[in-house]
């Protein structure tokens, strides 16, 4: 069997177990331990082309054949983009939710993240905006809840209001009525 047909019997039966439809490069590796690196890359390229998987942002694909969870994909990106770190979705993100901010971010997430500060373009479906932070989360624990939908904590409005203080982010355009950024 072609290396192609095995990746797509593989994303079939693995959507038969699972919900979501978004893999990491790493997750399809080991169906094909002979390739090399260059080889697998190619492999990755062709399935695009053929309309199998669709490339959402750096090493991170959506299967084309799952349910459409496009208001979500964002979240589910940066789940596996930051994977080995701590991230919780904070800053406009959440205030914008609450209805704390005039302003509604579109096709752009903000997330608190113990990994580096990045904005990670995901074209179409939008921007991934991680800032750093080295506050030890046991700080904040009581003020995070955890979202199964979008597989990321959640910070409260509270939390996230302090977040824009702590990261110098502007409150004065965004909270209407307040002309000094405070509620």
């Amino acid at each position: 069997m072609q290396p192609i047909q095995r990746l797509e019997r593989w994303l079939l039966a693995s959507q038969l177990a699972r919900t979501g439809g978004l893999y990491s490069a790493a997750s399809f590796r080991s169906l094909f331990p002979d390739l090399s690196p260059g080889a697998y890359r190619a492999l990755l390229h062709r399935a695009e082309k053929r309309g199998l998987l669709e490339r959402v942002c750096q090493g991170v694909y959506q299967y084309v054949g799952a349910p459409d969870n496009s208001g979500l994909i964002l979240f589910h990106a940066a789940a596996l983009l930051r994977a080995r770190h701590f991230n919780y979705i904070s800053l406009e993100t959440v205030l914008s939710e609450a209805g704390l901010i005039s302003q509604i971010p579109i096709a752009w997430i903000t997330l608190v993240s113990t990994g580096r500060s990045a904005t990670i373009d995901c074209g179409r479906f939008g921007t991934i905006e991680f800032v750093h932070t080295e506050r030890a989360m046991s700080h904040i624990i009581d003020e995070l809840s955890y979202d199964a939908d979008r597989h990321l904590y959640r910070a409260s409005p509270k939390l996230a209001l302090a977040d824009m203080h702590r990261f110098n982010r502007s409150t004065t355009d965004l909270i209407p009525g307040s002309d000094d950024g405070t509620i």
